[in-house]
């Protein structure tokens, strides 16, 4: 019984630790979507960071529009939500659908915030 309790806090303070070592390195991190997020949530996801922060770099001709997708566009607008409110493990979490990730999602001449 005791080597299950050890194993269940090695893997919880595994988990935990990746963030705190993020937020004790000072190193960038970006929310994006979860791959395996489905359409309903993605939209739900953009409305919802788009009424509380400035999405107007995913309109069209914008450089963050294209690819015109729910994915992409959910993705940039949750992270310029995270990105405003402070880059906080809460912020990213979109109903469990938000992904923080430590490489820049950046791409071409859609530069994340």
């Amino acid at each position: 019984m005791a080597k299950a309790t050890d194993l269940t806090l090695l893997l919880l303070l595994f988990c935990f630790s990746s963030e705190i070592l993020v937020m004790v390195n000072g190193q960038k991190t970006w929310c994006v979507a979860k791959p395996s997020t489905d359409q309903a949530t993605l939209l739900a996801n953009l409305n919802f960071a788009c009424s509380h922060v400035d999405c107007r770099i995913l309109q069209g001709g914008c450089p963050c529009s294209s690819p015109d997708n729910l994915m992409n566009h959910a993705s940039i607008a949750m992270n310029l939500y995270y990105q405003a409110k402070g880059r906080n493990q809460w912020n990213c979490d979109f109903r469990c659908s938000g992904l923080i990730v430590m490489t820049n999602p950046s791409y071409g001449d859609c530069i994340y915030a």
